[in-house]
């Protein structure tokens, strides 16, 4: 082989090499170099949390609400928990109180009572978007929140809810800092199949908000391939967005009970909750009380 086709091999070989470095995964979000330089952990925040039952009125239709917050009279953040298709069930109720524990006030609304309405509903009810709408600023006039703005929290058909929240009904504007959501629905549930393989929410196109969303990597293709399109299309836009995808495990890992629960469900679950309290409290640090 000549020296020339040598230097020519080489070339190739190197500008391969240089493209496989240009497309490593961005570990900004994730990467501790405290942890894997010096095998530090974050030291994480537990409190006792106390529950009480409210309800709010929108209209002529009375919302009853969870409230969970840490067990003590100080103020606290403030965050919104929206529940999906399978409605404010004792499981999600579970997913409220372990927000709490780090440190918040959660107000989660249950507009399925509110609109006697059973869990599961196969069709989306464009009305209920007003009752989830409005607990928004019936939390932030709460005493005991220590945030001016609001995080909000989702998962499933909550999701959607919550992107209404955000966009349609204007919030994101001047009472929410950041949009949190584990396999969110991103779109119109009443859309015609295709549009739920193909598309999205057009609402995406206008949330401004930090967003942050998990999903299991065994997620359905057509909701996971709807999740990802919009997380490119949200940093596209140059918002911040992240997408975690936890390996072996699929939906429901942030609530499924104790007979059908796997280590990974675990680890899944109490990673994503430690994830989502960082953020949400980096995002409403500035908006202090």
């Amino acid at each position: 082989m000549s020296k020339f086709l040598v230097l020519i091999v080489f070339s190739v070989l190197s500008l391969n090499v240089f493209a496989h470095e240009e497309k490593k995964e961005d570990k900004s979000f994730w990467w501790k170099a405290d942890w894997w330089d010096g095998g530090q952990l974050r030291e994480v925040t537990n409190h006792k949390v106390k529950i009480e039952w409210t309800e709010y009125d929108r209209d002529d239709v009375t919302v009853p609400t969870m409230v969970a917050r840490p067990d003590d009279n100080k103020k606290y953040p403030a965050v919104i928990f929206q529940h999906g298709r399978a409605g404010l069930s004792k499981l999600l109720q579970l997913q409220v109180k372990r927000i709490a524990a780090r440190g918040f006030v959660v107000m989660a609304p249950d507009i399925y009572q509110a609109n006697f309405i059973g869990t599961h509903p196969y069709p989306h009810d464009y009305e209920l978007e007003k009752d989830a709408s409005a607990v928004v600023d019936v939390l932030l006039a709460r005493s005991d929140v220590s945030s001016s703005r609001a995080c909000i929290v989702s998962h499933t058909r909550g999701g959607y809810y919550s992107l209404k929240t955000a966009v349609t009904f204007k919030h994101q504007k001047n009472n929410l800092a950041c949009y949190v959501s584990y396999y969110p629905h991103w779109q119109d549930p009443n859309a015609p199949e295709p549009a739920q393989v193909y598309g999205y929410a057009p609402e995406i196109e206008s949330l401004k908000l930090p967003t942050l969303v998990f999903i299991g990597e065994q997620e359905q293709y057509q909701r996971r391939r709807v999740i990802e399109t919009s997380i490119e299309i949200l940093k596209k836009k140059q918002i911040e967005a992240h997408l975690i995808v936890y390996p072996g495990i699929g939906r429901g890992f942030d609530f499924r009970p104790p007979h059908v629960r796997t280590f990974a469900d675990d680890l899944a679950s109490k990673d994503a909750i430690q994830r989502s309290a960082d953020f949400i409290k980096h995002n409403l640090s500035a908006y202090s009380k």
